[in-house]
Protein backbone atom coordinates (compact mmCIF):
# COMPACT_ATOMS: atom_id res chain seq x y z
CA UNK A 1 0.00 0.00 0.00
CA UNK A 2 1.25 3.47 -0.86
CA UNK A 3 -0.04 6.41 1.18
CA UNK A 4 0.62 9.72 -0.50
CA UNK A 5 1.62 12.76 1.51
CA UNK A 6 -0.63 15.28 -0.20
CA UNK A 7 -4.33 14.47 -0.30
CA UNK A 8 -7.38 16.45 -1.36
CA UNK A 9 -8.89 18.01 1.78
CA UNK A 10 -12.07 15.87 1.68
CA UNK A 11 -9.94 12.71 1.84
CA UNK A 12 -8.12 13.70 5.01
CA UNK A 13 -7.29 10.59 7.08
CA UNK A 14 -8.36 8.19 4.32
CA UNK A 15 -5.48 6.24 2.77
CA UNK A 16 -4.65 6.35 -0.91
CA UNK A 17 -3.75 3.02 -2.50
CA UNK A 18 -1.67 1.82 -5.39
CA UNK A 19 -4.14 0.35 -7.88
CA UNK A 20 -3.44 -3.06 -9.47
CA UNK A 21 -1.80 -2.91 -12.86
CA UNK A 22 -3.65 -4.05 -16.01
CA UNK A 23 -1.72 -7.34 -16.11
CA UNK A 24 -2.86 -8.16 -12.58
CA UNK A 25 -6.47 -7.38 -13.42
CA UNK A 26 -6.51 -9.85 -16.30
CA UNK A 27 -5.08 -12.63 -14.14
CA UNK A 28 -8.22 -12.95 -12.02
CA UNK A 29 -10.95 -12.27 -14.53
CA UNK A 30 -12.14 -15.85 -14.14
CA UNK A 31 -13.45 -15.85 -10.58
CA UNK A 32 -14.30 -19.48 -9.71
CA UNK A 33 -18.03 -19.96 -10.28
CA UNK A 34 -19.94 -22.78 -8.59
CA UNK A 35 -23.49 -24.01 -9.12
CA UNK A 36 -24.28 -25.75 -5.84
CA UNK A 37 -26.91 -27.94 -7.52
CA UNK A 38 -24.49 -29.39 -10.07
CA UNK A 39 -22.59 -32.70 -9.73
CA UNK A 40 -19.14 -32.23 -8.25
CA UNK A 41 -20.03 -28.85 -6.73
CA UNK A 42 -18.73 -29.85 -3.27
CA UNK A 43 -15.26 -30.57 -4.62
CA UNK A 44 -15.38 -27.34 -6.65
CA UNK A 45 -16.21 -25.35 -3.51
CA UNK A 46 -13.31 -26.87 -1.58
CA UNK A 47 -10.92 -26.32 -4.50
CA UNK A 48 -11.90 -22.64 -4.76
CA UNK A 49 -11.60 -22.18 -0.99
CA UNK A 50 -8.14 -23.77 -0.96
CA UNK A 51 -6.79 -21.88 -3.97
CA UNK A 52 -8.38 -18.47 -3.49
CA UNK A 53 -10.48 -18.36 -0.30
CA UNK A 54 -13.10 -16.85 -2.57
CA UNK A 55 -15.62 -17.83 -5.25
CA UNK A 56 -19.01 -16.90 -6.62
CA UNK A 57 -22.25 -18.87 -6.59
CA UNK A 58 -24.38 -18.87 -9.73
CA UNK A 59 -27.88 -20.33 -10.15
CA UNK A 60 -28.19 -19.69 -6.42
CA UNK A 61 -31.98 -19.72 -6.15
CA UNK A 62 -32.25 -16.41 -4.32
CA UNK A 63 -35.20 -14.56 -5.91
CA UNK A 64 -34.21 -11.48 -7.88
CA UNK A 65 -37.12 -9.55 -6.36
CA UNK A 66 -35.78 -10.11 -2.84
CA UNK A 67 -32.39 -8.72 -3.83
CA UNK A 68 -33.79 -5.76 -5.77
CA UNK A 69 -36.16 -4.83 -2.95
CA UNK A 70 -33.37 -4.61 -0.39
CA UNK A 71 -31.06 -2.72 -2.72
CA UNK A 72 -33.82 -0.16 -3.40
CA UNK A 73 -34.48 0.25 0.34
CA UNK A 74 -30.75 0.68 1.00
CA UNK A 75 -30.39 3.31 -1.73
CA UNK A 76 -33.40 5.14 -0.30
CA UNK A 77 -31.92 5.13 3.21
CA UNK A 78 -28.48 6.39 2.16
CA UNK A 79 -30.10 9.14 0.05
CA UNK A 80 -32.07 10.44 3.05
CA UNK A 81 -31.04 13.62 4.91
CA UNK A 82 -27.91 13.25 7.04
CA UNK A 83 -29.73 13.95 10.34
CA UNK A 84 -32.10 11.04 9.61
CA UNK A 85 -29.15 8.71 9.03
CA UNK A 86 -27.28 9.99 12.07
CA UNK A 87 -30.30 9.13 14.20
CA UNK A 88 -29.41 5.45 13.61
CA UNK A 89 -25.85 5.93 14.89
CA UNK A 90 -23.13 6.30 15.77
CA UNK A 91 -22.15 2.69 15.15
CA UNK A 92 -20.87 1.19 18.40
CA UNK A 93 -20.53 -1.26 16.76
CA UNK A 94 -24.13 -1.62 15.54
CA UNK A 95 -25.95 1.13 13.71
CA UNK A 96 -25.08 3.79 11.16
CA UNK A 97 -21.47 4.78 10.55
CA UNK A 98 -19.89 7.33 8.26
CA UNK A 99 -16.21 7.07 7.19
CA UNK A 100 -15.06 5.82 10.58
CA UNK A 101 -14.83 2.00 10.65
CA UNK A 102 -14.69 0.54 14.13
CA UNK A 103 -13.05 2.04 17.20
CA UNK A 104 -9.37 1.91 16.29
CA UNK A 105 -8.81 4.63 13.72
CA UNK A 106 -9.66 2.90 10.43
CA UNK A 107 -11.24 5.25 7.90
CA UNK A 108 -12.84 4.72 4.50
CA UNK A 109 -14.82 6.52 1.81
CA UNK A 110 -18.14 4.95 2.78
CA UNK A 111 -21.19 4.96 5.01
CA UNK A 112 -22.81 1.83 6.34
CA UNK A 113 -25.48 0.19 8.47
CA UNK A 114 -24.42 -2.74 10.67
CA UNK A 115 -27.16 -4.95 12.12
CA UNK A 116 -27.24 -7.94 14.47
CA UNK A 117 -29.46 -10.91 13.63
CA UNK A 118 -31.48 -13.19 15.88
CA UNK A 119 -32.82 -16.69 15.29
CA UNK A 120 -31.80 -20.30 14.93
CA UNK A 121 -33.06 -23.14 12.76
CA UNK A 122 -34.21 -21.87 9.38
CA UNK A 123 -35.26 -18.44 10.65
CA UNK A 124 -33.26 -15.27 11.12
CA UNK A 125 -34.30 -11.67 11.52
CA UNK A 126 -32.92 -8.30 12.55
CA UNK A 127 -32.43 -8.16 16.31
CA UNK A 128 -34.75 -5.76 18.10
CA UNK A 129 -31.76 -3.91 19.54
CA UNK A 130 -30.44 -3.07 16.06
CA UNK A 131 -31.32 0.47 14.93
CA UNK A 132 -33.26 0.21 11.65
CA UNK A 133 -34.67 3.44 10.20
CA UNK A 134 -37.93 2.02 8.85
CA UNK A 135 -40.17 -1.02 8.98
CA UNK A 136 -39.88 -1.39 5.21
CA UNK A 137 -36.09 -1.67 5.42
CA UNK A 138 -36.36 -4.12 8.32
CA UNK A 139 -38.79 -6.29 6.35
CA UNK A 140 -36.55 -6.21 3.29
CA UNK A 141 -33.50 -7.23 5.34
CA UNK A 142 -35.41 -10.06 7.03
CA UNK A 143 -36.60 -11.44 3.70
CA UNK A 144 -33.13 -11.17 2.18
CA UNK A 145 -31.32 -12.72 5.16
CA UNK A 146 -33.70 -15.68 5.22
CA UNK A 147 -32.69 -16.50 1.64
CA UNK A 148 -28.98 -15.74 1.89
CA UNK A 149 -28.45 -17.61 5.15
CA UNK A 150 -29.83 -20.67 3.39
CA UNK A 151 -27.18 -20.13 0.74
CA UNK A 152 -24.46 -19.86 3.42
CA UNK A 153 -25.53 -23.11 5.09
CA UNK A 154 -25.54 -24.87 1.70
CA UNK A 155 -21.99 -23.66 1.11
CA UNK A 156 -20.86 -24.94 4.52
CA UNK A 157 -22.51 -28.30 3.85
CA UNK A 158 -20.69 -28.44 0.52
CA UNK A 159 -17.40 -27.75 2.30
CA UNK A 160 -18.05 -30.65 4.68
CA UNK A 161 -18.95 -32.99 1.82
CA UNK A 162 -15.95 -31.94 -0.24
CA UNK A 163 -13.61 -32.53 2.71
CA UNK A 164 -15.14 -35.94 3.43
CA UNK A 165 -16.31 -34.99 6.91
CA UNK A 166 -19.43 -36.16 8.76
CA UNK A 167 -22.04 -35.26 9.80
CA UNK A 168 -23.27 -33.07 6.96
CA UNK A 169 -24.12 -30.21 9.34
CA UNK A 170 -20.75 -30.26 11.17
CA UNK A 171 -20.24 -26.62 10.14
CA UNK A 172 -23.69 -25.36 9.18
CA UNK A 173 -25.11 -26.27 12.62
CA UNK A 174 -22.86 -23.59 14.09
CA UNK A 175 -24.77 -21.01 12.04
CA UNK A 176 -28.29 -22.35 12.53
CA UNK A 177 -27.85 -22.70 16.30
CA UNK A 178 -30.22 -20.40 18.20
CA UNK A 179 -27.22 -18.73 19.89
CA UNK A 180 -25.30 -18.17 16.64
CA UNK A 181 -23.68 -14.76 16.21
CA UNK A 182 -24.78 -13.46 12.82
CA UNK A 183 -24.48 -9.92 11.53
CA UNK A 184 -25.55 -8.13 8.39
CA UNK A 185 -23.89 -5.11 6.83
CA UNK A 186 -25.01 -2.72 4.10
CA UNK A 187 -22.22 -0.55 2.69
CA UNK A 188 -22.64 2.54 0.52
CA UNK A 189 -19.58 3.94 -1.24
CA UNK A 190 -20.51 7.33 -2.74
CA UNK A 191 -18.93 8.35 -6.02
CA UNK A 192 -15.58 10.03 -5.33
CA UNK A 193 -15.03 12.71 -8.01
CA UNK A 194 -11.78 13.82 -6.34
CA UNK A 195 -10.25 10.61 -7.68
CA UNK A 196 -10.17 12.27 -11.09
CA UNK A 197 -7.47 14.61 -9.74
CA UNK A 198 -5.21 11.69 -8.78
CA UNK A 199 -2.85 9.64 -10.99
CA UNK A 200 -4.35 6.53 -12.58
CA UNK A 201 -2.10 4.39 -10.38
CA UNK A 202 -3.81 5.68 -7.21
CA UNK A 203 -7.09 4.75 -5.58
CA UNK A 204 -8.97 5.88 -2.50
CA UNK A 205 -9.69 3.39 0.28
CA UNK A 206 -13.38 2.57 0.48
CA UNK A 207 -12.98 -0.24 3.02
CA UNK A 208 -9.43 -1.11 4.07
CA UNK A 209 -7.80 -4.49 3.60
CA UNK A 210 -8.88 -7.17 6.08
CA UNK A 211 -10.03 -10.73 6.53
CA UNK A 212 -13.49 -11.56 7.87
CA UNK A 213 -13.48 -13.21 11.32
CA UNK A 214 -16.57 -15.41 10.80
CA UNK A 215 -16.89 -18.78 9.02
CA UNK A 216 -18.03 -17.38 5.68
CA UNK A 217 -19.38 -14.12 4.33
CA UNK A 218 -21.89 -13.90 1.49
CA UNK A 219 -21.62 -10.68 -0.50
CA UNK A 220 -23.76 -9.18 -3.21
CA UNK A 221 -23.27 -5.75 -4.78
CA UNK A 222 -24.65 -3.56 -7.54
CA UNK A 223 -22.84 -3.35 -10.86
CA UNK A 224 -20.12 -0.96 -9.67
CA UNK A 225 -16.54 -2.21 -9.50
CA UNK A 226 -14.33 -1.72 -6.45
CA UNK A 227 -13.85 -5.08 -4.71
CA UNK A 228 -10.29 -6.40 -4.75
CA UNK A 229 -8.76 -9.58 -3.29
CA UNK A 230 -5.19 -10.57 -2.46
CA UNK A 231 -4.32 -13.79 -4.26
CA UNK A 232 -2.97 -16.74 -2.27
CA UNK A 233 0.38 -16.66 -4.05
CA UNK A 234 3.91 -15.75 -3.02
CA UNK A 235 3.49 -11.99 -3.26
CA UNK A 236 -0.22 -11.68 -2.37
CA UNK A 237 -1.01 -9.65 -5.50
CA UNK A 238 -4.08 -7.43 -5.33
CA UNK A 239 -6.48 -8.02 -8.20
CA UNK A 240 -9.87 -6.46 -8.95
CA UNK A 241 -12.98 -8.64 -8.97
CA UNK A 242 -15.36 -7.84 -11.84
CA UNK A 243 -18.88 -7.17 -10.53
CA UNK A 244 -21.61 -9.69 -11.29
CA UNK A 245 -25.17 -8.68 -10.43
CA UNK A 246 -26.41 -12.23 -11.00
CA UNK A 247 -24.07 -13.95 -8.53
CA UNK A 248 -23.26 -14.01 -4.84
CA UNK A 249 -19.63 -13.95 -3.74
CA UNK A 250 -18.54 -16.21 -0.89
CA UNK A 251 -15.52 -15.26 1.23
CA UNK A 252 -13.71 -17.70 3.52
CA UNK A 253 -13.36 -16.29 7.05
CA UNK A 254 -10.76 -16.77 9.77
CA UNK A 255 -12.99 -19.17 11.71
CA UNK A 256 -13.26 -21.58 8.77
CA UNK A 257 -9.48 -21.43 8.42
CA UNK A 258 -9.14 -22.53 12.06
CA UNK A 259 -11.82 -25.23 11.79
CA UNK A 260 -9.98 -26.76 8.81
CA UNK A 261 -6.56 -26.31 10.47
CA UNK A 262 -5.39 -23.97 7.73
CA UNK A 263 -6.45 -26.12 4.79
CA UNK A 264 -8.97 -23.46 3.74
CA UNK A 265 -7.50 -19.99 4.13
CA UNK A 266 -9.29 -16.72 4.73
CA UNK A 267 -8.68 -14.14 2.04
CA UNK A 268 -7.64 -10.53 2.48
CA UNK A 269 -9.91 -8.18 0.57
CA UNK A 270 -10.66 -4.47 0.30
CA UNK A 271 -12.84 -2.00 -1.59
CA UNK A 272 -11.52 0.94 -3.59
CA UNK A 273 -13.78 3.94 -4.19
CA UNK A 274 -15.12 4.64 -7.69
CA UNK A 275 -14.74 8.09 -9.22
CA UNK A 276 -18.11 8.23 -11.01
CA UNK A 277 -20.49 5.57 -9.67
CA UNK A 278 -21.74 4.75 -6.16
CA UNK A 279 -21.34 1.18 -4.97
CA UNK A 280 -23.83 -0.59 -2.70
CA UNK A 281 -22.94 -3.95 -1.16
CA UNK A 282 -24.84 -6.23 1.21
CA UNK A 283 -22.90 -8.76 3.28
CA UNK A 284 -24.19 -11.57 5.49
CA UNK A 285 -21.63 -12.78 8.03
CA UNK A 286 -22.18 -16.35 9.28
CA UNK A 287 -20.73 -16.67 12.77
CA UNK A 288 -21.05 -19.34 15.47
CA UNK A 289 -22.29 -18.98 19.05
CA UNK A 290 -19.98 -17.06 21.40
CA UNK A 291 -19.33 -20.24 23.43
CA UNK A 292 -18.42 -22.30 20.35
CA UNK A 293 -14.94 -23.79 20.72
CA UNK A 294 -12.84 -22.94 17.68
CA UNK A 295 -10.70 -26.00 17.00
CA UNK A 296 -9.97 -28.09 13.88
CA UNK A 297 -12.56 -30.72 13.04
CA UNK A 298 -11.06 -33.99 14.38
CA UNK A 299 -11.60 -35.81 11.09
CA UNK A 300 -9.32 -33.33 9.33
CA UNK A 301 -6.33 -34.00 11.58
CA UNK A 302 -4.01 -36.68 10.26
CA UNK A 303 -2.22 -39.16 12.49
CA UNK A 304 -0.11 -37.17 14.93
CA UNK A 305 -1.16 -33.84 13.43
CA UNK A 306 -1.63 -31.09 15.98
CA UNK A 307 -3.81 -28.01 15.84
CA UNK A 308 -2.09 -24.91 14.49
CA UNK A 309 -4.08 -22.84 16.98
CA UNK A 310 -4.40 -22.71 20.72
CA UNK A 311 -7.74 -23.29 22.40
CA UNK A 312 -10.21 -20.40 22.16
CA UNK A 313 -13.89 -19.66 21.61
CA UNK A 314 -15.65 -17.51 19.04
CA UNK A 315 -16.41 -15.04 21.84
CA UNK A 316 -12.67 -14.77 22.59
CA UNK A 317 -11.86 -14.18 18.95
CA UNK A 318 -14.60 -11.64 18.40
CA UNK A 319 -13.37 -9.55 21.35
CA UNK A 320 -9.84 -9.64 19.98
CA UNK A 321 -11.08 -8.65 16.52
CA UNK A 322 -12.84 -5.57 17.87
CA UNK A 323 -9.61 -4.51 19.59
CA UNK A 324 -7.59 -4.77 16.38
CA UNK A 325 -7.09 -2.65 13.30
CA UNK A 326 -8.59 -3.84 10.00
CA UNK A 327 -5.23 -4.73 8.49
CA UNK A 328 -3.95 -6.70 11.48
CA UNK A 329 -3.43 -10.44 11.15
CA UNK A 330 -5.98 -11.30 13.82
CA UNK A 331 -5.12 -14.99 13.94
CA UNK A 332 -1.45 -14.49 14.80
CA UNK A 333 -2.00 -14.23 18.60
CA UNK A 334 -3.96 -17.50 18.51
CA UNK A 335 -1.37 -19.57 16.67
CA UNK A 336 0.66 -22.25 18.39
CA UNK A 337 4.33 -21.32 18.26
CA UNK A 338 6.26 -23.87 16.22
Amino acid sequence: MVVLAAKPPALDQISLLRSPQPGDAASFFGVPAVDLSSPGSALAVVDACERFGFFKVVNHGVPTGVVDRLEAEAVRFFASPQPDKDACGPANPLGYGNKRIGRNGDMGWLEYLLLALDGGGHAASVAKASPVPSSSLRDAVNQYVAAVRGLATSVLEAVVEGLGVAPRDALSAMVTDAASDQVFRINHYPACPLLQRLPDSCGVTGFGEHTDPQLVSVLRSNGTAGLQVALHDDDGRWVPVPPDRDAFFVIVGDSLQVLTNGRLKSVRHRVVANSLKPRVSMIYFAGPAPAQRMAPLPQLLGHGEQSLYRDFTWGDYKKAAYRSRLGDNRLDPFRVLQ
